[in-house]
C-alpha cells in the first residue's frame, strides 16, 4: 500500500506513458491465488441467495461462459456440440459484408442444420429450420437469420448440460473465480507500480483517477464525488461502449477516492485542435460519428452528460475516441435535472435558464457547439474570442448562428438543426433521439455498425511518447496549504463506506484477455498435488448428508489457544464441526445447544472481523471467534450458524414444551429429553447427533 499511497501524494490524475512489448500477463508483478475450492460451499450458498445460479446469469458471464463450454466439451458423458453451433452463429451474426453473410449462412446450413437432419443427433424443430429456409431461398440472410435456433440450443443447454455443470469441478473453478471477484473491492494495493496504473495481478494497463478527500470536503462537493461514481458504474455495467472512458475498479484510501479508468494516452482534443488546426468536414465527421455512439449508450441508461466539449474527448493510441469525465453526468429517469452547470459556450439554453427542467436533448445543443469548434477553432457564440460568460450565455439564449458559406450544405442543415433553441425542434429530440442524427443527410453513407467496429481510419494518429494533452495531463499537484485546515471526521469517511466496486463484467474480461488459462493451469496441478497429500476433509457420500455448509476457517479461543488456528469447518443443524489441516485428530465439536450467542454483526479483534460465538462449557473460556480473509465467505457462515442456531433453538423449545405435557412440568421435560438422548441415535435435530452437547461429548469423547 505504501508504494500506491507514495504516488497519490502528489498526483490527482494519472496516465501511464509507459508501453511494454511483453504480454500483460507477463508484465504482472504478483499473482492471483484462486481460493480452495472447499469455497464451492459458501459460494453455491451466495450464489443461490442471490439468484445467480440460473443459466442466463452464469452463461452471460464471460468466465462462467468458457467454463461451461469447457465442461460441455472435454468433461460431459454425452457429447454436447451446440457450442460450436452456437458460435459460429454469433460469428455470422457479427459479420458486416452481406456476401460474406450469405456465404457462412449457406456454411452453417450444410455443416450443422442439414447434418443434424440427416443424424437426428439433437430434436431442433420443423418451425426452426422453415424459418431459416424461407429465408435462403429468396437469396435473403438478415442478422437474426438463426435465431429460432438460438433459442433452441438455449433450451437445450439450461436442462440437463446446465445441471450436470453446476454437479462438476469446472462449477467449483467458477466458484473460485467468482469469490475472487468478489472480494476484490477490499483489496487496495493491486496498483503498484509507479504510475500507479498497471494492475499487479495481471499486467493490465488503466489510468487512474484520484480525488483528494479535503478537497472535496473543502468545496462542498460529496455529492458530486459519489455521482460520478454512481454514473461511471452505470455506462461501465452491461455491454460495453468503446466510445466512453469507461470504470472497471473504484476504491478509497484514507484520503484518496480512486477510479480505475480505460487508458488514454493519445491526448485530447482541445489539445489536438490547438496543434492540428482546425478539421475539415471529413475529418470533423469521423469524430462526430463515434462520439453520437457514446452519447447513444448514455441516453439509453437515462444519462444527461451535460458537459460536451472537446477537452472531454480523448484518443486513444490509435486516433479513436472516448468520451471521459462523468462528474456531471445526471441520471434523468426518476426527475429531471434544472441546475445550471457545464461549460459557458456549449451549455444548452434550457441548461441556461434557471428552473427549467431538461433531459439527453440538452447534450445534442453541445454537441452541435462542439462540432462547429472542431470546424471553426471557438464555440459558436465565443465571438471574437470573448471570456465574459454572461455575454457568451446571453448569445447562447438570444444570438442566431451564422454559418460560412464554406460549409457544405449537409453540414449546415445538421449545425442548423442541432443548435435550434426549441428543443421540440431540435435534431436528436423529436421522439427517435440518436436515430436522428444518424439518419441526417450529412451521415450519409456511413456504416454505423463499422464505426462501432473502430473500422474508419482516424484523421489523427497521435504521436508516440509524447505528453500531448493540453488538460488532460497538465494537473499540477496538490496544494497541501488549501486543505491545511480541513480535517475528516468518521462522518466524512462513513460517506464513502460503500465506495469501492468491482465492474463484474470488465474484470472478467481483463481476466481472460491476460491471466486465466495460466491460473487456471497453476491452480489445476496445485490442486492435484493436494489432493494426493492431504486427506479430503469433505467425500463425496457427504454430500447427500445434512451439512448445511463446509470449508476452511480462522479460529481464536477455547483451551490454551493464543493464536489463529485454520480448520476445516462443517456445519450441521445440531453442531459444528472443527477439523484439523491434517484431517487426522479428531474434530472439535461445538453443539447448538451450549451455544448462548452469536454476535449479529462481526466484532474486531487483532485486526480481523469476527464471528463471536459464546458457549456455556465450564471447559472453555467462553468465547470463541472465527474469522476468514474471504468477505464472502465469513458473512456466509455467520448467516449459517445464526439461522441453524435458531432452528435448533426453537426446535429445542418446541420439544421441551411436548415432553412437558408427557412428564409433568416444562424443567422436567427438558430432563427426559436428555435421558432420551443417551444412546447415540439422535432425536431428530440432524447430522447424526443428539440434542445434548454434554452427552455427545461423553459418547463420542470428541473435545
Amino acid at each position: 500500500m505504501a508504494d500506491l499511497e507514495a504516488v497519490l501524494a502528489d498526483v490527482s490524475y494519472l496516465m501511464a506513458m509507459e508501453k511494454s512489448k511483453c504480454t500483460p500477463a507477463a508484465r504482472a508483478s504478483k499473482k492471483l491465488i484462486l481460493p480452495d475450492p472447499s469455497v464451492r460451499s459458501v459460494m453455491y450458498k451466495y450464489l443461490e441467495k442471490e439468484n445467480e445460479l440460473e443459466f442466463h446469469k452464469i452463461f452471460n458471464q464471460v468466465v462462467g461462459y468458457n467454463l461451461f463450454k469447457d465442461f460441455c466439451e472435454n468433461d460431459s458423458e454425452e457429447p454436447i456440440q451446440q457450442f460450436k453451433f452456437y458460435e459460429q452463429i454469433k460469428q455470422f451474426e457479427k459479420t458486416e459484408c452481406y456476401d460474406e453473410r450469405k456465404k457462412m449462412a449457406r456454411e452453417i446450413y450444410d455443416n450443422f442444420i442439414m447434418e443434424e437432419m440427416l443424424s437426428h443427433t439433437y430434436d431442433y424443430s420443423k418451425d426452426a429450420v422453415i424459418s431459416v429456409q424461407k429465408y435462403l431461398l429468396k437469396n435473403e440472410v438478415p442478422v437474426n437469420l438463426f435465431e429460432p435456433y438460438i433459442e433452441e440450443i438455449f433450451s437445450y443447454l439450461k436442462g440437463k448440460p446446465f445441471k450436470k455443470f453446476l454437479e462438476s469441478d469446472k462449477f467449483t473453478r467458477f466458484c473460485q473465480w467468482k469469490n475472487l471477484e468478489l472480494n476484490l473491492q477490499a483489496r487496495r494495493g493491486g496498483f503498484g507500480e509507479v504510475y500507479g496504473c498497471r494492475k499487479a495481478d495481471t499486467g493490465k494497463m488503466y489510468a487512474m483517477k484520484c480525488l483528494d478527500k479535503k478537497r472535496i470536503k473543502m468545496k462542498q462537493g460529496e455529492m458530486l464525488a459519489l455521482n460520478e461514481r454512481s454514473m461511471l458504474q452505470v455506462v461501465s455495467t452491461g455491454n460495453d461502449c468503446p466510445f466512453i472512458v469507461c470504470m472497471t475498479y473504484a476504491f478509497h484510501t484514507a484520503d484518496k477516492l480512486c477510479f480505475i479508468l480505460d487508458l488514454m494516452n493519445g491526448g485530447d482534443l482541445h489539445y489536438h485542435l490547438s496543434q492540428h488546426g482546425v478539421f475539415n468536414e471529413d475529418e470533423m465527421k469521423f469524430y462526430a460519428a463515434e462520439v453520437i455512439l457514446g452519447l447513444e449508450h448514455m441516453h439509453k441508461r437515462y444519462i444527461v452528460y451535460r458537459d460536451l466539449k472537446p477537452a472531454n474527448i480523448l484518443l486513444d493510441e490509435n486516433g479513436h475516441i472516448r468520451i471521459s469525465d462523468l462528474g456531471l453526468a445526471c441520471d434523468f429517469s426518476r426527475k429531471k435535472p434544472h441546475a445550471s452547470v457545464g461549460t459557458h459556450g456549449y451549455m444548452a439554453p434550457e441548461v441556461l435558464s434557471k428552473g427549467t427542467a431538461y433531459d439527453s436533448c440538452a447534450d445534442w445543443f453541445s454537441f452541435g457547439c462542439m462540432l462547429y469548434k472542431l470546424l471553426k477553432g471557438h464555440s459558436p457564440f465565443r465571438q471574437h474570442k470573448t471570456k465574459d460568460k454572461h455575454e457568451i450565455d446571453k448569445m447562447t439564449l438570444t444570438m442566431t448562428v451564422e454559418l460560412p458559406d464554406t460549409f457544405s450544405q449537409e453540414l449546415k442543415d445538421l449545425l442548423e438543426s442541432l443548435l435550434q433553441r426549441d428543443v421540440d425542434k431540435r435534431l436528436g429530440c423529436m421522439g427517435n433521439g440518436p436515430e436522428e442524427v444518424k439518419l441526417h443527410p450529412f451521415f450519409s453513407g456511413i456504416d454505423w455498425h463499422q464505426v462501432y467496429m473502430h473500422k474508419y481510419t482516424p484523421p489523427l494518429i497521435p504521436p508516440r511518447g509524447e505528453v500531448n494533452a493540453a488538460d488532460a495531463f497538465d494537473i499540477g499537484s496538490f496544494d497541501e496549504e488549501d486543505t491545511k485546515g480541513i480535517k475528516l471526521t468518521e462522518s466524512d469517511q462513513e460517506l464513502y463506506k460503500n465506495f469501492s466496486l468491482t465492474i463484474s463484467e470488465r474484470w472478467q474480461q481483463e481476466v481472460i484477455e491476460t491471466v486465466y488459462e495460466t491460473i487456471n493451469q497453476e491452480t489445476d496441478k496445485v490442486e492435484q498435488k493436494k489432493k494426493a497429500k492431504q486427506k479430503q476433509h469433505f467425500d463425496a457420500d457427504e454430500k447427500e448428508s445434512d451439512c448445511i455448509l463446509h470449508g476452511y476457517i480462522k479460529k481464536y479461543g477455547g483451551s490454551f489457544a493464543s493464536l489463529w488456528q485454520t480448520k476445516y469447518a462443517k456445519l450441521y443443524p445440531n453442531r459444528l464441526e472443527l477439523h484439523s489441516e491434517s484431517g487426522n485428530n479428531k474434530p472439535e465439536l461445538i453443539f447448538m445447544d451450549q451455544i448462548e450467542d452469536i454476535s449479529s454483526d462481526f466484532v474486531p479483534y487483532k485486526g480481523e472481523q469476527c464471528i463471536q460465538i459464546r458457549v456455556n462449557d465450564g471447559s472453555r473460556d467462553g468465547r470463541i471467534l472465527l474469522t476468514n480473509s474471504d468477505e464472502i465467505g465469513l458473512k456466509e457462515w455467520a448467516y449459517s450458524l445464526r439461522s441453524a442456531h435458531k432452528v435448533s433453538q426453537e426446535l429445542l423449545g418446541s420439544m421441551a414444551k411436548k415432553a412437558g405435557k408427557i412428564y409433568g412440568s416444562e424443567r422436567d421435560g427438558n430432563k427426559s429429553m436428555y435421558i432420551m438422548g443417551g444412546g447415540g441415535g439422535g432425536t431428530g435435530l440432524g447430522g447424526g447427533g443428539n440434542v445434548s452437547g454434554n452427552i455427545q461429548k461423553n459418547s463420542n469423547g470428541a473435545n
